[in-house]
């Protein structure tokens, strides 16, 4: 749910309120009564609510908030000592036959 920045224009009392996109807009002001409340232009403001991934969730380098144990990175194992050799290029044809 957004986030809207209220203020009166007769008093100057400002509030933001937490209204869902399909509530109407507020015109009285809670301070002095007035219908001069009115919507700011502002920034977008927001709740985030519910599981998910936060800025928090991976900060001081501990596992994450699911229960789920990070696995150490493993190296790839070496190559086998003795490898097959790889098969021969094809010989190269010469541009000048003597």
């Amino acid at each position: 749910m957004p986030i809207y920045a209220y203020r009166c224009e007769e008093c100057g009392f400002a509030k933001d309120v937490l209204q869902k996109i399909s509530d109407p807009q507020l015109t009285d002001c809670p301070s002095c009564g007035k219908s001069t409340f009115k919507k700011q232009l502002t920034a977008a403001g927001f709740q985030l609510k519910g599981t998910g991934w936060y800025v928090t969730d991976f900060r001081g380098g501990s596992a994450p908030a699911t229960g789920v144990a990070s696995s150490p990175k493993t190296e790839a194992p070496a190559a086998p000592a003795a490898a097959e050799p790889a098969p021969a290029a094809a010989p190269a044809k010469s541009t000048s036959e003597a």
